[in-house]
């Protein structure tokens, strides 16, 4: 079932890379591709800190646990697509991320929801209930 969408995808890769050997030439299109492998690799170190601050925004309730996900799978896709050399695929790495920084700005925006962490609540009042039946027992 992959191989049905992979085989296009090859073609379209090489037809397009090809293309941008020709226009732009060959020592461009090789320091293309090295710097944006150099540029995955650079955001996959980075990943568990993007995935840490979207970690906090959950906790704040600034960005539901979809999006986080979301967040978290285009961060690490556009990644791996930018260490694949190639122009389609480092358009859809650049999409991905283009994504996750979308959501990332949609948390910065949204405000802190008041006492997201707290468990229980607060409406409730603690009382103690005492037994009449002990203290009559005393007085007899």
């Amino acid at each position: 079932m992959v191989i049905i969408f992979l085989i296009p995808f090859l073609f379209a890769e090489l037809y397009l890379s090809l293309s941008v050997v020709e226009e732009l030439g060959a020592g461009w299109s090789v320091l293309w591709i090295v710097g944006t492998i150099f540029i995955g690799i650079k955001l996959l170190k980075s990943s568990q800190y993007a995935i840490e601050g979207g970690m906090k925004n959950v906790s704040k309730g600034k960005l539901d646990i979809q999006s986080f996900q979301n967040a978290s799978m285009a961060y690490l896709l556009g990644s791996i697509l930018l260490l694949i050399p190639g122009i389609l695929s480092d358009t859809f790495g650049v999409m991905a991320l283009i994504y996750t920084l979308y959501l990332q700005f949609i948390a910065k925006v949204t405000p802190e929801k008041p006492n997201f962490n707290e468990k229980g609540d607060n409406d409730v009042i603690d009382v103690e209930i005492i037994s009449e039946h002990s203290s009559n027992n005393s007085n007899s």
